[in-house]
């Protein structure tokens, strides 16, 4: 299994997600305003949420990239997940993120972002990531358009109008 790197910017940390951010990050998908621009919207309950935090520990070792949790450097506080992936039935690499309520509107989901944009770029090589953005997600779409990306087109993903933001390493 390839060792999940941590990768460190002004304000957070991006680490390997682990037992120690489980109530946090249960908290966080059991809240709808964080879950419902994700799947099918719906929150998740504990034993859901594990297997979220599992299978997103999984993909690394499945496709050498994933998602880190994010916490704050100063304190450790966990703020939310920021990361790669790329699970079967998905059109490309995605950079996605999802933030605790709190945590929302500091500029923490652009820092960590780009901080793993940088790594699918830098060593990933990856030629392009996307975002799949639900049409409704103005939040997110401005993360994305402060990371450089393009609307590129608009796809019906897993049932909802999908915006499909693109970067590219020469952003």
């Amino acid at each position: 299994m390839r060792e999940i790197p941590t990768l460190v910017t002004e304000r957070l940390r991006l680490c390997a997600l682990g037992e120690r951010h489980f109530e946090a990050y249960a908290a966080m998908l059991a809240d709808a305003s964080s879950t419902r621009f994700v799947g099918d919207g719906q929150p998740l309950d504990r034993m859901n949420a594990w297997r979220s935090m599992a299978m997103l520990l999984g993909h690394w070792a499945l496709r050498g990239c994933g998602m880190w949790a994010v916490e704050l450097r100063h304190s450790g506080e966990f703020v939310g997940r920021v990361g790669l992936h790329y699970p079967e039935g998905w059109p490309d690499l995605e950079l996605g993120w999802m933030l605790v309520p709190e945590h929302r509107r500091k500029g923490y989901a652009t820092e960590a972002a780009r901080a793993a944009l940088d790594f699918a770029f830098e060593q990933l090589h990856a030629p392009r990531a996307i975002s799949l953005i639900r049409a409704e997600n103005s939040a997110s779409e401005r993360v994305a358009r402060r990371l450089g990306g393009r609307q590129a087109t608009t796809i019906d993903f897993l049932g909802h109008a999908t915006l499909v933001y693109s970067y590219h390493p020469d952003r």
